[in-house]
Formats: C-alpha cells, sequence, structure tokens
C-alpha cells in the first residue's frame, strides 16, 4: 500500500477514534505523561493504557525484566485508556508509533484497518495457545493483530443473605424465567431485585449485550425478535419493580455502589469489581449470566491486547517480537492478571488462577463463553451500532418507545 493510502486510512480512523466509547472494563485510571516517541537502536518504546502503575510497581518492573531479557531498556508510558487510541493513530501520522502497544480490544480493529498495526505472521507473535473466542477480538479482515494480555467480563453477583430471606435457591436460577422467578419472591419479601447499568453510552451498551446474545440475537440484526425479547425483558423488569429506574443513569460503578449497599439481591457487573466485593461486608456469590434458555450468555469481553505497531526501520520488528512474547508468556500471565484483576487468556494459567482461588471459577466459565464487541468482522462498525443499541435501551426503558420499535430504529439508523 502506498503511502498517501495509508495517510488517508490513518486520517478517517482518526476520525472513528473520537466517536469509539470505551467502557471502564479496563482497570486503567487517572492520566498519563506526554511521552517522547523517539528512541535509539537500544530502547524501545512502550505504551499501555495503565497509568496508575508508576516506575515502583510489578508491572513496570516486569517491563523491565523483558527488557533485560531481550537486551534491551524500555522507555514505558501510561495513557489513559479513551486517549490512547487517538494518541497511536496521531504518531503513526508522524512516524512516530511506540514499538510495542498494549491497547483496549475494541480499538485494535480501528488500528487495523488504518494500517497501523503489524499481524502476527508479520510480528511472528504465537497465540496457539490463546482462548480462540478472546483472540478474535483481536481479528480483523482474516487477520490476527496481537495477543490478548487478559480478560474481564460481565457476570451476577448475589447477595446470599438476601436470597435466603427471600427463600431463593441460587441453583435454581438457570434461565431468564427462573431468574425472573427469584426477582419476584425477592420483592414479595420486601427486598430489592438487581441493579445494572443502562446508561446512555457504551456502558450500557456493554452491560445489555449478555441478554441480547443470550436470546440467541445478532449485532447485524438489533431488530431481530430474538433482540426484542432482551430489550423486554429489562423493560419488564423495570415495570414490575424488580429493577430501580435508576438504571438508566447508572454507570457499572453506581450500580456497583447500589448493590455494596447490602439492600440488593443481584447486580450485572464485572471482575474489577471482586476487590470491592471483598469489602462489601455481606456474603456473596458469583454466576455466569444465563441465556435465555439456560446455560451460560455471552457477555462481552475487556481487557487489552499486546499488539506491535507498523515501523518504518523493519529491523526493530525481531526485538518487539521477543518483548511482546514476554508480557504474554505462561510464565508471566499469571503475576499480569492477577494483578490486574483479570482472566487469562489460556486454559494453562486459567487452570493455575482456579487452583490458587476457587471463587475465579465462575469468572473463567464466564470469560470461556465470552464474545469480543469487534467479533465477527464487524470492526470499526460496532461503535455505530453500539450507538444505536444504547439509544434503543434508553428509549425502551424510559417508556418513550416500545422495545420493538426502538430497535426497529436503531436497526434503521445503524444501517
Amino acid at each position: 500500500m502506498n503511502s498517501s493510502s495509508r495517510q488517508r486510512r490513518l486520517t478517517a480512523a482518526a476520525v472513528t477514534a473520537l466517536t469509539v466509547a470505551v467502557t471502564a472494563t479496563a482497570c486503567s485510571s487517572g492520566s498519563g505523561s506526554t511521552a517522547t516517541q523517539s528512541a535509539g537502536r537500544g530502547t524501545y518504546t512502550m505504551w499501555d493504557p495503565y497509568p496508575q502503575f508508576d516506575k515502583t510497581s510489578a508491572w513496570a518492573k516486569l517491563l523491565d525484566q523483558c527488557g533485560a531479557k531481550a537486551g534491551v531498556k524500555i522507555k514505558r508510558t501510561g495513557f489513559d485508556t479513551s486517549d490512547l487510541g487517538s494518541k497511536t493513530l496521531l504518531a503513526a501520522q508522524q512516524g512516530n508509533s511506540p514499538d510495542v502497544l498494549i491497547v483496549d480490544n475494541p480499538v485494535v480493529s480501528t488500528l487495523a484497518e488504518a494500517d497501523v498495526l503489524t499481524t502476527t505472521d508479520d510480528s511472528k507473535l504465537d497465540t496457539s495457545k490463546v482462548d480462540p473466542n478472546l483472540l478474535a477480538a483481536g481479528q480483523s479482515g482474516g487477520k490476527t493483530y496481537g495477543a490478548p494480555i487478559g480478560a474481564n467480563t460481565l457476570a451476577l453477583y448475589y447477595n446470599k443473605e438476601v436470597l435466603k430471606k427471600a427463600g431463593v435457591d441460587i441453583a435454581s436460577v438457570r434461565d431468564w424465567n427462573s431468574l425472573t422467578g427469584a426477582l419476584a419472591k425477592v420483592k414479595k419479601a420486601g427486598e430489592k431485585g438487581i441493579t445494572f447499568s443502562a446508561i446512555g453510552t457504551e456502558e450500557g451498551s456493554f452491560q445489555f449485550l449478555p441478554w441480547f446474545w443470550g436470546a440467541g440475537a445478532k449485532l447485524t440484526e438489533l431488530d431481530s425478535a430474538q433482540g426484542v425479547s432482551a430489550l423486554a425483558l429489562w423493560k419488564d423488569w423495570l415495570k414490575n419493580g424488580y429493577a430501580p429506574n435508576s438504571v438508566l443513569n447508572n454507570t457499572q460503578t453506581t450500580s456497583w455502589q447500589e448493590f455494596a449497599t447490602g439492600d440488593y439481591a443481584f447486580s450485572e457487573n464485572g471482575t474489577w469489581q471482586l476487590a470491592n466485593a471483598k469489602k462489601a461486608g455481606f456474603d456473596y456469590g458469583v454466576l455466569p449470566i444465563p441465556a435465555v434458555n439456560g446455560g451460560n450468555a455471552a457477555a462481552p469481553t475487556g481487557g487489552e491486547f499486546v499488539t506491535v505497531p507498523v515501523q518504518k526501520d523493519t529491523g526493530r520488528y525481531a526485538t518487539s517480537q521477543k518483548l511482546a512474547t514476554c508480557l504474554t508468556s505462561t510464565a508471566n500471565l499469571y503475576d499480569t492478571d492477577t494483578t490486574l484483576s483479570y482472566v487469562a487468556p489460556t486454559a494453562e494459567v486459567q487452570d493455575n488462577q482456579v487452583a490458587s482461588n476457587a471463587g475465579l471459577k465462575p469468572w473463567v466459565d464466564a470469560v470461556k463463553g465470552a464474545k469480543g464487541r469487534t467479533s465477527d468482522d464487524l470492526g470499526t462498525k460496532y461503535p455505530e451500532i453500539s450507538e444505536q443499541m444504547w439509544k434503543a435501551v434508553q428509549s425502551a426503558l424510559s417508556g418513550s418507545r416500545s422495545p420493538k420499535d426502538a430497535l426497529t430504529a436503531a436497526q434503521a439508523a445503524a444501517k
């Protein structure tokens, strides 16, 4: 591809990146410092979305160890997740891409379509041990553009005391009907049912997707009967008082704060709340989100990919591959994913995590059934689809449109 064609793609991708809302599913927070992109032959630049980790952190020390193993020094910069994609596109336009980039998985397809990233065929990064459903989030046009460093997803936290008061056996909750029946019992016992985030942002879409996919719906057909049934489920929960009207404005954080009061039976939330769950002061459990007729629904994957951006000096790729391989190796994934509250992307490390902490078993099960938001070759189409989805959810739950009319309008707009 000639340089002018690549430049046009970069410009188009930069515009797209401005519209991509990233969920708060990654554990990054804070703000990053300004990076200097230039690097000598013995220094390799690395960008990540973990500005909360300083030079003394276990993460920074791991990067230094990987650099030492490859015989180079690492110049690392941590950015806010929401800034990293646009900064990467700008760096590519200027010819100053980092050597290794760790980026939120929905952004991978945007960068790939802009020709910012090398494929794993080019970088020689081995992904053979990665679970296929997790790897799919970093694939576009039949090619793979990196390896996941870990994954998080959604499940249902439940308050054992509230369910006990309502006479609900959690083992009986296996599908939508039994879950709704449990919520009815909870309300009858004078307790509160379920809280989640239905806010008009990517967070709202992220939380709706397990129910949408669990009904058998596809993102290319928002207004299918299956999709309508998922939105009708949420609508009925609000109408019957099983879920509060606050879900319309809840982020995943404020939704968790509601559950942390100890008043609710269930909360849809993610692995990143595990530390907070331990501090909640009540006995809790975790249940994978059920599909309409039983089994586990596919929940969306959060987490980042380790990628190797395109360089003018292709001689740098060999060392970049060594660095990326070090970060995604079996030897390092356990400690890294424990630090990030992630489930590992390989079965071997997942087994080690569960052996060390049996409480992670439902999360491993949920991740094994999870699905990338940009999978099915949606790529850069996903942000537009997602925006119409969250608008439909807001419209239906607020009562301005029926679930069917809301999703019909969403499908028309997404096209």
